[in-house]
């Protein structure tokens, strides 16, 4: 199996979002081990600093899959993407507030969402999720 090419440093000063990337990850097969991958989130300065810590796996133009671990109490704001996404509970458990309805997503669980629908995330507890988006037409659009 091909493993991807993606080391960049991991000891980057102040790192709370996606890590630069020296390059695309487009390998025509890629494997992960997601225990290893949020033991390293863990282990970054980030993770102490601000209680959640994440990493792009796969960046396609059409296509993103980031790991992000988030200590109890963690929480994104409120935002929206103009892709599809899907959020997995890989563990702990989170909650979303999509408009007038709370989603639970315990370890295990799967939600999408479609385009341009708001939503926030919260950490019931340490948790880490895998996100993927995918954009229309292979065009990724700032929000």
């Amino acid at each position: 199996m091909i493993k991807p090419q993606m080391k960049v440093s991991q000891e980057k000063e102040g790192r709370t979002g996606h890590e630069s990337l020296a390059g695309h990850l487009t390998a025509p097969l890629m494997d992960f081990d997601l225990t290893e991958e949020i033991r390293q989130l863990h282990a970054e300065e980030a993770w102490g600093r601000t209680g959640r810590n994440s990493k792009t796996l796969v960046k396609q133009p059409d296509f993103r899959i980031v790991l992000i671990a988030l200590q109890k109490g963690g929480h994104i704001e409120e935002h929206e993407a103009d892709a599809r996404i899907s959020i997995y509970t890989l563990s702990g458990h989170v909650k979303l507030q999509v408009p007038e309805q709370p989603v639970d997503l315990p370890a295990g669980h799967l939600l999408v969402l479609d385009r341009a629908i708001e939503h926030d995330l919260e950490a019931v507890e340490e948790s880490a999720i895998l996100l993927t988006i995918s954009w229309p037409h292979g065009k990724e659009t700032e929000r």
